[in-house]
């Protein structure tokens, strides 16, 4: 890798350090080709990205950005896990972690706030953004399905008394 690949390269992660909310610091130890690509996949299906880089590199690339307390973490094969969504990154990795004994978490960070290992655990077992959306709407439009139920109940009702009065016309002649 040359030098104009290294600034490419740097220039990259420090764009992508501050647009993302978390980071997770992980260890790979010998994971194969397939393991890593169904990680990659979990990964992109999830909206978040996996990246291996040079430690140098990426300890540079924190430079200027609310990650900087991760050079710490940064020692050995390590992977980058990111996302805008807080959530899931941790997610991903903390599920994939689960399984597979090559792949281990060392830590993250969330903006300035550096996360250890049980944090990165605590945060993915909260629910994701598009979760809580949904919650919220649920929330908003309970009120207005139980006011229209409680408005049509009388209608169906009357209806009901008329239509039992009919019958019983109808049986009377």
């Amino acid at each position: 890798m040359d030098r104009a690949q290294k600034t490419e390269l740097v220039a990259d992660l420090n764009r992508t350090f501050n647009e993302v909310n978390v980071v997770v610091v992980t260890r790979n130890l010998g994971m194969t080709v397939a393991q890593s690509t169904k990680l990659r996949n979990a990964m992109r299906d999830a909206g978040a990205t996996y990246k291996v880089s040079k430690n140098k590199l990426a300890k540079i690339a924190l430079d200027g950005t609310d990650y900087l307390s991760l050079g710490d973490m940064l020692t050995g094969p390590v992977g980058l896990a990111t996302s805008i969504d807080p959530v899931a990154a941790a997610k991903v990795a903390v599920d994939f972690a689960k399984t597979n004994d090559k792949f281990e978490i060392v830590g993250g960070a969330m903006g300035a706030t550096v996360l250890d290992v049980d944090g990165v655990k605590a945060l993915a077992t909260m629910p994701s953004l598009d979760e809580l959306r949904a919650k919220i709407v649920g929330l908003i439009v309970a009120p207005a399905t139980k006011l229209a139920t409680i408005t049509q109940a009388p209608a169906a009702q009357l209806a009901r008394v008329l239509s039992a009065y009919a019958e019983k016309d109808k049986e009377a002649a």
